[in-house]
């Protein structure tokens, strides 16, 4: 069986013995071989020859039915094919299945069957008609799940009868297909960029190549190039019409770290506290790479996503789709850590300079939320979600958070509390205004500038 339009590799029905013949037998083929069976023991006994020849043939029949069954020689090829292979939690993906009779005799009645987990969804089952040689026939049906996570799908079965109903044989492909389930995505309000340096700010933001008029490096002037940008003293030394060199854009970073840690929450399950922390992530993921950024995935582990790029970020000749869909590919299968602090999660933000720090945590005690504050001190903007986890998993519990929370703001951080059926849209904005509010309040402070950490927007 080919899987995702590939080449179909056929399957072949072989000869068995008389024990692998009886072992396909249905409930009405042991039925009726138990029902001969003692119709000849009785025929014996009381000497009837008529029962003992209706014994016979109830008993043969389903035995010769298998093995008829065993010795008919099908070549069938199957296929499936997921639209889309990765979905949202929550969302529906449609696998279609093929099934190619590439022998030269027909087929009887066929049954069916893919395997999914269970989490998918019953596993579906369909009955085929008699197939034509050389013929075809194409069904599907739906998946859907609310967990995030890669779930096989088949291997594909298909389940061979008799005409009498008799004996079913079960064969099945090897090819195995995934699907991949990943967290659910929020659209994010567009929030006004007011950073102009490196690393904050707009994600795409353009430079001069070279700093001065002597370190210009010309190139060869090009149909369409702007008089404007001819660069008379390199003309004069080539004797031909030389511009100076397009400015390069610069992307700014961002890192979004996730907090992991298994003590941090409380709950399982799609509405838990984590969920919402790993599908918050992935939003900030998507909607920072629409908007130009540099963007890595880190963890309290210290593993960020990608780590071959440069300096861990996914770089600006990588496409967004590709770095969003690796990201998501991780996330969707992402696990709580075992680690008890946010140390190894510091040492990596610290040896860099951060330009936008999104961080969603768990729950803080006072020596994390300390080691979170720092993380502060290499970023130009840092925005933090806090999740009481005890909120989340019970109703009208205590509200713990807010020390944590002020460790933060007084750090730099733009620190809100997450709760439960608050949107992060509503935090992102809220954040937003956050942030504007203390930059405006800094500049109107008598300074004339904003403090470090108070300047800079971020998206």
């Amino acid at each position: 069986m080919a899987a995702g339009g590939g080449s179909p590799h056929a399957v072949e029905e072989e000869q068995a013995g008389l024990r692998t013949a009886l072992s396909g037998l249905t409930t009405r083929g042991r039925s009726f071989l138990a029902a001969g069976i003692a119709a000849a023991v009785c025929a014996y006994a009381l000497g009837q020859p008529d029962l003992l020849r209706v014994g016979l043939l109830l008993a043969v029949l389903p035995p010769a039915c298998a093995m008829v069954l065993h010795r008919t020689r099908y070549r069938v090829a199957g296929s499936r094919r997921l639209s889309p292979a990765r979905v949202p939690a929550g969302s529906e993906a449609r696998v279609h299945l093929r099934m190619d009779n590439v022998s030269r005799l027909p087929t009887g009645l066929l049954m069916l069957q893919d395997r999914v987990p269970y989490v998918l969804g019953p596993r579906p089952r369909f009955v085929l008609d008699r197939v034509e040689a050389g013929g075809r026939r194409e069904v599907s049906y739906r998946v859907r799940s609310d967990l995030r996570g890669r779930y096989p799908l088949g291997p594909l079965q298909l389940r061979l009868a008799d005409p009498f109903g008799m004996c079913e044989l079960t064969r099945s492909f090897s090819t195995q297909d995934t699907l991949t389930v990943v967290p659910r995505t929020e659209p994010l309000p567009p929030v006004r960029l007011t950073g102009a340096a490196s690393g904050h700010g707009d994600g795409r933001q353009r430079s001069p190549a070279l700093a001065g008029e002597d370190d210009v490096i010309p190139r060869g002037y090009r149909h369409g190039d702007d008089l404007r940008r001819v660069h008379w003293r390199s003309t004069a030394r080539y004797g031909e019409l030389m511009v100076r060199r397009e400015e390069q854009p610069q992307r700014a970073r961002c890192t979004v770290l996730l907090d992991t840690r298994g003590g941090a929450y409380q709950g399982a399950g799609p509405d838990s506290a984590f969920e919402w922390a790993v599908s918050g992530a992935a939003s900030a993921l998507v909607h920072v790479l629409e908007r130009g950024f540099s963007v890595r995935l880190l963890t309290d582990t210290g593993s960020s996503v990608p780590a071959d790029s440069s300096g861990g970020f996914a770089g600006a000749t990588q496409e967004s789709a590709d770095s969003a869909g690796l990201m998501m590919e991780t996330l969707a299968v992402l696990e709580h850590s075992d680690e008890e602090g946010l140390s190894r999660a510091y040492d990596v933000l610290r040896g860099g300079n951060e330009g936008l720090l999104i961080a969603f945590f768990g729950d803080l005690d006072d020596e994390q939320a300390a080691v979170a504050a720092r993380m502060r001190q290499r970023s130009g903007v840092a925005v933090a979600f806090v999740l009481n986890s005890e909120a989340w998993a019970q109703s009208g519990a205590m509200d713990r958070a807010g020390h944590r929370l002020q460790l933060l703001r007084d750090a730099g951080w733009t620190a809100l509390e997450a709760r439960p059926g608050v949107p992060l849209a509503e935090l992102w904005r809220r954040a937003g205004q956050e942030r504007t509010a203390t930059a405006s309040a800094v500049w109107h402070g008598g300074t004339g500038s904003t403090v470090a950490g108070a300047s800079g927007g971020w998206s």
